[in-house]
């Protein structure tokens, strides 16, 4: 059995403009000790999956359906008593930034010593001493001193190890990572996304990576999950996913990146704008901006087709592709 399966998620927010269909039907494992990276621009559906897995939606937002499994607990609908016994526990967070994660009124020490007291039986010198503990695994310097600072006294690097020593400090069996390199400088991102690597392989845990950096991808992931416009376009594990992509959203987001095979071509971005989620179309959602859209992509959504058993796609492409191929192969031997 996975630790987390994740079955037919709906996640809608309902505005006064109208129901805003963030996820729409989306389903994956995850099993102990594996990186999973989920992949999309901007409004795909990656942090609110993460969240609805959380149970932090705003007040606006649902889960209207589908089911989420943590250790065989399900999760949907089983309310904020056992949420709480779950957050941080087993499942912990580190968001997008950390500046305005963290209270800026109070210090360093202060913050982590309170979630320590929350979700462990620790007193306050021994939540005080697990903090300093976290600190040091995290390679903050002088973590005593540390611990008496208020956050503007640190720089972003160093907000990030404590909001990952924050996150580690119940020793969770799920870590999501929502973007947790976004707002720093490469040098400091490698230093991140080292210390996430080891911190993973010495705790045994699973992460869950959530990012539209397909470098990030590479260094961390073993399975891979592309979004785009609330679903799941494309999944299967990273060397298939980066070697032999098979719907056109990923092989644009492969086409918009540098690399050294492509040093002196000029880079293709993704032409278009995102859809409209108020206002879903009837077929393929990356239709509108695909060079290769064919009639049937406007009229009708593809179904997810298996490429093979560690690849999945749901592309009209593949389906012609496979139609054709038996031909050619027939012409060839005639």
């Amino acid at each position: 059995m996975s630790l987390l399966e994740v079955r037919n998620l709906h996640t809608s927010f309902f505005t006064d403009a109208g129901e805003v269909r963030a996820v729409n039907g989306i389903s994956f494992n995850l099993d102990r000790g594996k990186v999973l990276g989920i992949v999309g621009e901007s409004g795909s559906g990656k942090s609110v999956t993460a969240y609805s897995i959380m149970q932090i939606l705003a007040e606006t937002g649902k889960i209207v359906d589908g089911s989420i499994k943590l250790d065989g607990q399900e999760l949907v609908g089983a309310g904020e008593k056992v949420m709480r016994t779950v957050r941080g526990n087993k499942v912990s967070i580190i968001f997008q930034d950390p500046m305005t994660s963290l209270n800026p009124t109070y210090t360093i020490g202060h913050q982590l010593t309170e979630a320590i007291m929350l979700h462990t039986n620790r007193d306050k010198k021994q939540a005080w001493d697990r903090a300093v503990e976290m600190l040091k695994l995290v390679n903050v310097n002088e973590p005593e001193k540390r611990m008496k600072q208020y956050p503007h006294e640190h720089s972003g690097g160093m907000r990030q190890r404590v909001m990952i020593a924050m996150a580690l400090a119940c020793e969770p069996d799920i870590l999501i990572a929502d973007e947790p390199t976004t707002a720093l400088d490469v040098t400091i991102q490698a230093q991140i996304l080292e210390l996430m690597q080891s911190l993973q392989k010495e705790l045994g845990m699973a992460i869950i990576m959530i990012t539209h950096d397909l470098g990030v991808v590479a260094q961390m992931c073993d399975e891979v999950i592309v979004m785009y416009a609330g679903s799941i376009c494309e999944q299967g594990t990273a060397d298939e996913i980066f070697y032999h992509p098979r719907h056109e959203y990923t092989k644009g987001l492969m086409r918009s990146i540098p690399s050294v095979d492509n040093a002196g071509e000029k880079l293709r971005p993704i032409t278009g704008t995102p859809i409209d989620l108020l206002n879903m179309p009837k077929g393929c959602p990356f239709a509108p901006r695909c060079d290769n859209a064919m009639k049937i992509c406007i009229r009708e959504r593809c179904e997810r087709m298996e490429i093979n058993e560690n690849h999945a796609a749901a592309c009209w492409m593949n389906v012609k592709n496979a139609a054709e191929t038996p031909q050619q192969d027939e012409e060839a031997t005639q």
